[in-house]
């Protein structure tokens, strides 16, 4: 007969109450899941029987005793009627210091075949809230990136948040791959969001290379993957960030892109039921890009910072088009990468005039700033000339300013050129942009 104490082992070894519900239609991603009524929450997770093995999914959506449900993968082999688990809690990670030099997907698992990692020891919630506005700290010193053009014209501060504005095609992935290598920092915290499968290895060896990837995790999400993996992916990267500012680290966060984020969560918005709005992004998505980049910056007292990167594909070379305006409103600066620069050969392909960094003039010493207006001066004169310069209509001697202007342009833009492995210091910039200024003088 069994004793008390035997009874009472064998009930701590049984499975927790689980709740389930089952597959009642599927419509291209979205799965319908009844039987969760008054226990699925929205975030809650899902764990979907399939021949094959589980579909993790996630609650996007509720209508009456119905669960709408988003897979992390491919949904193939779902079939109606099938058993939803419904797993309890919303979805955490645990980085650590071991995480450090791996690859992982969106639900922190790791990717690159080097073995399982090691755990941390606080669970963190993949979606938080930002530090309290009134109690986190303020942007701090300058940091170099090593690229002249930034440091020079648009500097980035620690805990500041800068967007890189650029259609497809103008040098963006290979500016990221600068930053990533030379930008001062702790830990470098790199999402690389809806990227093309064949380019994450390229980047990972040849742009960030062993030294880099030391001290950076890195977050893949590619562009074959599911909405909800490639949304997933972005907190995932936030996530990671914050985990290392709480421990009092510079952390750089580079993302790539953030508008592979947000048509990501349209994807998602629309399969829920959500209307279409601006350009067929839904009302979610303006609401959610604030949540996701607000949580860079600076932490609170005795933290670290989040020094933020984040580039955004624009549509069409459209830099009004909804997602660009959205997150250009957002940041602390946008640098805006131009087609016709990258044609005319200038790398990186920066567009000095449009680019902004918020952090200016306090960012510079007065000298740095008044070489700076000098040469961006000089610019803009010279933009506002050129066509008349090509065209043959401007006779050199009739303004004494606009000569100086063509004279200069042409040198400043040289000092601007930058091969990717070509790291020029910032000091070495503006003594090379002094003794350029001087001469003309």
């Amino acid at each position: 007969m069994p004793t008390l104490s035997s009874v009472a082992r064998a009930v701590r070894e049984l499975a927790p109450d689980r709740r389930y519900g089952q597959v009642v239609a599927a419509r291209g991603a979205l799965i319908e899941v009844a039987g969760l009524a008054g226990a699925a929450r929205i975030g809650s997770r899902v764990e979907v029987a399939t021949e094959t093995g589980v579909v993790e999914a996630e609650v996007t959506g509720l209508d009456r005793d119905i669960a709408h449900c988003l897979p992390f993968r491919d949904p193939q082999g779902i079939a109606s009627g099938a058993r939803a688990d419904l797993v309890s809690g919303q979805f955490s990670l645990r980085p650590g210091s071991a995480w450090l030099g791996r690859m992982v997907d969106g639900l922190g698992r790791p990717v690159d075949g080097k073995g399982p990692l090691g755990l941390g020891a606080v669970a963190r919630p993949v979606k938080s809230a930002p530090p309290p506005a009134a109690s986190r700290g303020r942007v701090g010193a300058k940091v170099e990136t090593g690229v002249a053009a930034l440091d020079i014209f648009a500097p980035l501060c620690l805990g500041q948040r800068l967007g890189l504005f650029a259609g497809s095609g103008v040098g963006k992935s290979v500016l990221l791959s600068m930053l990533a290598r030379w930008t001062s920092c702790d830990v470098a915290v790199i999402g690389l969001i809806g990227e093309r499968g064949r380019e994450v290895q390229e980047f990972v060896e040849d742009d960030l290379g062993a030294e880099g990837l030391a001290r950076s995790v890195v977050v893949v999400a590619t562009s074959d993957e599911p909405a909800l993996m490639r949304r997933q992916a972005a907190w995932t990267t936030m996530a990671v960030a914050e985990h290392f500012r709480d421990a009092g680290a510079n952390v750089l966060c580079l993302m790539d892109s953030v508008t592979r984020f947000a048509m990501a969560q349209r994807e998602i918005g629309l399969a829920s039921g959500e209307p279409p709005a601006t350009k067929g992004y839904t009302p979610t998505v303006f609401a959610e890009l604030p949540r996701l980049l607000e949580r860079a910056g600076p932490g609170l007292a005795g933290q670290g910072s989040i020094t933020g990167l984040f580039t955004v594909l624009v549509d069409g070379d459209d830099h009004n088009e909804p997602v660009a305006d959205a997150v250009r409103g957002i940041l602390d600066g946008h640098v805006v990468m131009s087609r016709r620069i990258a044609e005319r050969g200038r790398y990186p392909a920066i567009d000095i005039l449009k680019s902004v960094s918020r952090t200016l003039p306090h960012a510079h010493a007065e000298e740095e700033n008044r070489l700076r207006l000098a040469a961006r001066a000089a610019l803009s004169l010279y933009g506002d000339m050129e066509e008349l310069v090509r065209l043959g209509a401007y006779k050199a001697g009739s303004n004494e300013e606009v000569d100086q202007a063509i004279a200069l342009a042409p040198r400043i833009e040289d000092i601007l050129k930058q091969d990717k492995n070509d790291h020029r210091p910032a000091a070495a910039g503006f003594a090379a942009l002094a003794g350029l200024l001087e001469v003309s003088e």
